[in-house]
């Protein structure tokens, strides 16, 4: 394996889980983690109000979970189910109905009643927690907790659970089609020396002995695998970015040993805003601010929360993932895990299996952030330069209701897909208000990969669905095989998927439509044909 796809792999890291579901059947509580089953589908997340208080001697956390509902449709003697993952445990289970049973089940709890549910009924359930949480290995790739030092030897502490789910240390309902609508505040309570970081904006802070809280608030929906507390020596700077929408508060968070080093690489953060806004709309979380925070591990796209730990360089620690030097122009993590603010945050997959909506956006984010900031040249070049990264192992898309995420490909190809579909649209204005309109139109919710494709398909005018099809659901690259005689060109599509409608352009602009039939056009020379290298295809000389 090249040192390129050695970085991926490690970074994409859902191969392992995904290998299982290859190779066994999926079972009942693959189920019922991944899937909205009974249990779930008659209520809907409206509020969390969490608590935490790590130990870092202990490695343990304990804390409470107010989960705030509404209930989705009449229903007599619900079960209600609530995700906290073994070994954590929940000490005490309360509501404002009443309950008649509570079981503890491996990593959930079913939560029994005997009442008539009624449509647009609120509730709560009130769960204290506590225990010792799974500690990450290698995180942000595995789930848990870290427990670690700063170079100082202060405590330094933090989660990572996008994979495994929130409810490696959280309980909640753990389902990524439902999000808290109304947001979340969340207590962080520390040693009186440390600083508790959380999401959204610090509203409070209050001195408890030799303990401190951080009150922290989301306003809009979060998705739960962003709810994530950092907890270290930190200091804070703040700046201000004037955007679509207004003032938007940039507050910076890190170890207060790298102070000079951040303030300088964070510079980067408004000219990325800036090419973002232009390609996407407005930040989606103006009310939240934007947050970076320093963390033990290389980084993660917590909603108004981004973990970043980079060590302060360009490109991905020190690297660059296209192989072209491009990528080191710029730091990899503020620039990918920002990008997932718009599509993994603001647009949120309801299924894992469709997990690409997260990583294919915002692997090309970086593709249209060098485009803007460097020249369409450049961004050309970074992205045909991640090619060398795609493995076409298995297909893009997982496999559905069970917490299961596709190829890793989902990074270099799922960004080369859109990248072609770009060049099919062929016209960047047309795209750009695409990528605008699909983050206004799906504003803070849950979306299917189907509603993506249809989008994408209707506002381009284009009938795009062959082309999601032969990327997202095979590992076949269309290859075109052609030759050449004189200025006759013939030439056919292998390799695809029946009917596939990939129009291509020639380096000079002359259009072909291949299909699996043989053709044959004119070209306008005879000298050797030259194709356009932006279509993720492949071409056979014959």
């Amino acid at each position: 394996m090249s040192k390129k796809l050695l970085l991926l792999s490690i970074l994409i890291s859902g191969v392992s889980q995904a290998q299982f579901f290859e190779d066994a059947k999926p079972t009942k509580i693959d189920t019922l983690k991944g899937s909205n089953t009974e249990f779930r589908n008659f209520w809907d997340v409206k509020k969390y109000d969490i608590v935490v208080e790590p130990n870092f001697e202990a490695k343990s956390i304990k804390g409470s979970n107010k989960i705030s509902l509404t209930i989705k449709k009449d229903i007599v003697n619900p079960v209600f189910q609530i995700d906290l993952q073994s070994p954590m445990k929940a000490d005490k289970i309360t509501a404002s109905f009443p309950i008649v049973d509570k079981k503890i089940d491996g990593d959930f709890i079913f939560i029994s009643t005997k009442k008539n549910f009624k449509k647009g009924e609120k509730y709560t359930i009130d769960i204290d927690y506590s225990g010792n949480p799974v500690i990450a290995k290698r995180a942000p790739w595995d789930g848990g907790w870290i427990f670690t030092k700063d170079k100082n030897g202060n405590p330094w502490m933090t989660a990572t659970d996008e994979g495994i789910g929130a409810s490696i240390w959280l309980p909640v309902k753990d389902i990524w089609s439902d999000e808290p609508d109304n947001g979340i505040t969340f207590k962080i309570i520390t040693p009186k020396d440390l600083v508790g970081v959380g999401n959204g904006k610090l509203i409070k802070e209050e001195n408890l002995g030799d303990k401190k809280s951080w009150l922290w608030e989301v306003k809009s929906p979060i998705n739960d695998y962003s709810i994530i507390p950092s907890i270290g020596k930190y200091v804070n700077f703040k700046d201000t970015f004037d955007g679509e929408k207004g003032k938007l508060d940039l507050d910076y968070w890190v170890l207060d040993y790298n102070l000079d080093k951040a303030k300088k690489q964070f510079e980067q953060v408004k000219p990325m805003m800036k090419a973002f806004e232009h390609w996407f709309g407005p930040y989606p979380f103006y009310e939240d601010s934007y947050k970076l925070v320093e963390s033990p591990h290389l980084g993660m796209e917590h909603q108004s929360n981004v973990a970043y730990g980079n060590k302060y360089q360009n490109g991905y620690l020190g690297r660059d993932l296209s192989g072209t030097g491009i990528g080191l122009k710029w730091d990899y993590i503020i620039i990918h895990e920002t990008g997932h603010e718009w599509f993994a945050n603001n647009i949120t997959a309801k299924d894992q299996a469709d997990m690409w909506i997260h990583e294919s956006f915002t692997t090309y984010s970086e593709t249209l952030f060098v485009d803007y900031a460097f020249g369409k040249a450049d961004g050309n070049k970074y992205l045909q330069g991640l090619r060398g990264n795609i493995q076409n192992d298995k297909p893009i898309i997982g496999t559905y209701g069970i917490r299961n995420e596709g190829s890793g490909d989902m990074y270099p190809k799922g960004a080369n897909m859109i990248h072609t579909i770009r060049q099919v649209i062929n016209n960047d204005e047309k795209f750009r208000q695409i990528l605008r309109g699909i983050n206004k139109d799906f504003y803070h919710q849950t979306v299917t990969t189907e509603q993506i494709e249809k989008y994408f398909s209707e506002k381009s005018g284009i009938d795009l669905s062959s082309i999601f099809n032969q990327y997202l659901r095979t590992v076949k690259i269309p290859t075109l095989e052609y030759k050449q005689n004189g200025n006759q060109l013939t030439y056919k599509w292998t390799n695809v998927i029946p009917d596939l409608k990939l129009p291509i352009r020639l380096a000079d602009g002359q259009e072909l439509k291949p299909t699996e039939k043989e053709q044959t056009t004119t070209l306008k020379s005879d000298k050797p044909v030259d194709f356009d290298k932006n279509y993720y295809i492949n071409y056979s000389k014959q």
